[in-house]
Formats: C-alpha cells, sequence, structure tokens
C-alpha cells in the first residue's frame, strides 16, 4: 500500500488534473447547461468508464516497463514535467476560451449517446493517458508491494477524485456559468491560480529522484 500522505499529494494532483479545462470538463458543461443535470451524470457514467479503460492499460503497461526499464522513470518524469507547464500556459494563455461559453442550440442526444460520447472523449483524451503515464511512477515503489496493485490504488483514487469534481460540476454547470458571466475578474483569478499550482507541480515533480 501507499503511504497515506503520499496519496495525499497524489489527490491534489488528480485534483488539478480534473479542474484543468479540457475535452472531458467542457463535453460534460455543456450537456449539463443544453439538455439538464439527467444528461450530464449519464455522459459522467460514460467519462468513468473511459478513465477506468485507461486504468487498465496504464496499469498493466506500467508494471511491465517500470520493472523492465527503470530509466523509463527519467523519461516520463520529463513528460509530465513538461506536460504540466503546458498545461500552466494554457490555462493563462491570451484569448483562452471560457469554457462555461457553450452552444444552446445544440441537438439533444439519447442516453445510448450520451454514455458513449462521455467514454470516447475519455479514452480518446490524451491528457488523460500522458497524466497517468507521467503520474503513476512518482508514486509507485516496489518495497510499497506489488506495482499493479500500486497501479489500481492510484487509479481508484483518481476516478473517484474525478468523479466526485465532476459531479460537481454536473450539478451547478448552470449557476456556475451565470456566476463567470457576471463576474469575469474572478474567472481570471481561476485561471492565475490553476496555472500557479500546475507550476508547483510541474517543479516538485522535475525535482523528484527515481525509486
Amino acid at each position: 500500500m501507499i503511504p497515506f500522505h503520499e496519496l495525499l499529494f497524489f489527490v491534489l494532483a488528480a485534483l488539478v488534473l480534473v479542474i484543468s479545462p479540457g475535452p472531458n470538463m467542457i463535453y460534460l458543461i455543456s450537456k449539463s447547461i443544453t439538455q439538464g443535470k439527467k444528461s450530464g451524470i449519464i455522459s459522467l457514467a460514460g467519462v468513468v468508464s473511459g478513465f477506468m479503460f485507461h486504468i487498465v492499460m496504464v496499469s498493466f503497461g506500467l508494471t511491465a516497463v517500470l520493472l523492465a526499464v527503470p530509466v523509463a522513470y527519467t523519461v516520463l518524469k520529463t513528460l509530465g514535467t513538461v506536460y504540466l507547464l503546458y498545461l500552466a500556459y494554457q490555462a493563462i494563455r491570451p484569448k483562452s476560451k471560457n469554457i462555461f461559453e457553450v452552444d444552446k442550440n445544440s441537438p439533444h442526444d439519447g442516453s445510448k449517446k450520451l454514455f458513449t460520447v462521455g467514454f470516447l472523449t475519455s479514452a480518446l483524451n490524451p491528457k488523460v493517458a500522458v497524466f497517468y503515464l507521467s503520474f503513476f511512477p512518482q508514486f509507485i515503489k516496489p518495497e510499497y508491494g506489488s506495482v499493479l496493485l500500486q497501479s489500481f490504488e492510484l487509479g481508484i483514487v483518481q476516478v473517484f477524485v474525478s468523479f466526485s469534481v465532476n459531479f460537481i460540476i454536473v450539478l451547478t454547470a448552470a449557476r456556475v456559468a451565470a456566476f463567470f458571466s457576471d463576474n469575469p475578474f474572478w474567472m481570471k483569478i481561476q485561471k492565475w491560480f490553476m496555472a500557479g499550482v500546475l507550476t508547483y507541480l510541474a517543479v516538485k515533480m522535475a525535482l523528484s529522484k527515481a525509486r
């Protein structure tokens, strides 16, 4: 089992991932605002299923790679650091899109399509794959036990964090959209705060040592 204090830091990283604007968040907000909370929840079920797909694939892959190629840790750490800095820039870049601005005239989808598109949006999202591939190795140590079980442990924690935050987003999307529309200053504060946290995580990852 991974120590509790290390899991807490992983929770912070997972939280930053889920609140960073991306395809999953945009899709959930769009469907929640245009079709209601029920459609948002169905879409969220699809997104979470996509996370589970990534977890299974990455867990087995990391088990093989990390045990066979130690230098892979350095490669994945570098990849994760660069990606976090990229996300930080995306958060504050000029003319970045307000994710709460959606097309309210978009067609309504049935439950099956909502779930399927949610799954594909998550399963085909490189942001999720990069997160797993770059972050999991930072917390996995052979002395903690099975690498595979540790990967699943981290995956379950990430899914729980993601589901919790996205569920709140689905329930409050319309009200949050109205708030940011009426208070653009707070949108800027949110972007710079997110960029700061992402940069901190990038620096911490860059300075971490191989297990």
